[in-house]
């Protein structure tokens, strides 16, 4: 079974999850950036997470054969922050990256007129950047927050085939299907789905379109759910090929409009030498202060890689 997790927040995982991931069949993951718990202060901070995101990584990920991709936006809930508006100056830079294959996450969270109008602002650096979106959906009253989110993105003119709707559920999945945009559900071990509930779905309204996730963060989550709606598909009677078309073709699919992803085994290179790093990219903002995007130091790579 090969795995590509569309959304899932590695940054906050260990390097024994990645280890765990490869195992399962995990070959490829898209981080998008997201709130990281605690307000930001500044749009500097957003600054040293997308290098993170860009440099360090993927650097980490590919230690353990696993191909790392990420999206960059503002995210919803820190919409509302001005100290961290400053940040939409910055993303057109990060939007022309090359690691870099949606705008996301964008949408809502408490559905303000803040969030209306960078949800709008980022739908046109998409465009822009001729790059897929990626919609967070809001978690509290989802139904409304979702029918706003496809008005809006009807509204601005952006395809649906480059839209996808992220953290559906029973109440919110048949209007994204209508709207010809891409369903994705997130499987959590409380919240949000769980395998059962998604194999329902998936019998319901089929395979097209749809991506599962773990979206694993910091918060109680698990990095292989995506493996386990996989088996629990096979056991109510999908097929290998129905499995593969969820857990990898869909998800290649819609990220591959970005024209940038990146598919082949990272480990197949020589390894790095403990203390360097493949990454040599700069930031040329218009903050003072040094990115170097060295990590001498600060290296994974100590024993044997994980295979």
């Amino acid at each position: 079974m090969r795995i590509f997790d569309p959304h899932i927040h590695m940054s906050s995982r260990t390097t024994d999850d990645y280890e765990r991931m490869y195992r399962a069949g995990v070959r490829a993951v898209v981080e998008p950036a997201f709130w990281l718990g605690q307000p930001r202060t500044s749009a500097g901070s957003f600054v040293d997470y997308f290098d993170a995101l860009l440099g360090w990584e993927p650097f980490r990920a590919a230690q353990f054969g696993i191909r790392h991709h990420c999206t960059v936006a503002l995210n919803p809930k820190e919409a509302n922050d001005p100290r961290c508006r400053p940040v939409l100056d910055v993303l057109p830079r990060y939007l022309a990256k090359d690691g870099v294959v949606a705008v996301g996450e964008i949408g809502y969270d408490s559905m303000t007129d803040d969030e209306d109008e960078v949800f709008r602002i980022q739908l046109g650096m998409a465009a822009d950047a001729g790059l897929p979106v990626l919609v967070h959906t809001p978690h509290r009253d989802k139904p409304a927050g979702t029918r706003r989110s496809l008005d809006l993105v009807a509204a601005e003119g952006v395809p649906p085939e480059m839209v996808l709707v992220d953290h559906l559920n029973e109440l919110t999945v048949a209007m994204v299907e209508r709207s010809g945009c891409w369903m994705g559900f997130s499987v959590y071990p409380d919240t949000k789905m769980d395998e059962r509930r998604m194999v329902s779905i998936l019998l319901e309204y089929g395979t097209e379109r749809v991506l599962v996730n773990s979206a694993a963060d910091w918060g109680r989550s698990d990095p292989l759910k995506t493996r386990r709606v996989g088996e629990a598909m096979l056991a109510a009677g999908f097929t290998d090929s129905d499995v593969d078309t969820v857990l990898w073709r869909n998800p290649v699919a819609f990220y591959a409009q970005s024209g940038r992803l990146a598919l082949d085994d990272p480990a197949d290179r020589d390894l790095i030498p403990a203390g360097e790093s493949t990454y040599s990219g700069d930031y040329s903002g218009d903050y003072s202060g040094d990115y170097s995007g060295d990590y001498a130091g600060n290296s994974v790579l100590r024993g044997e890689r994980a295979r």
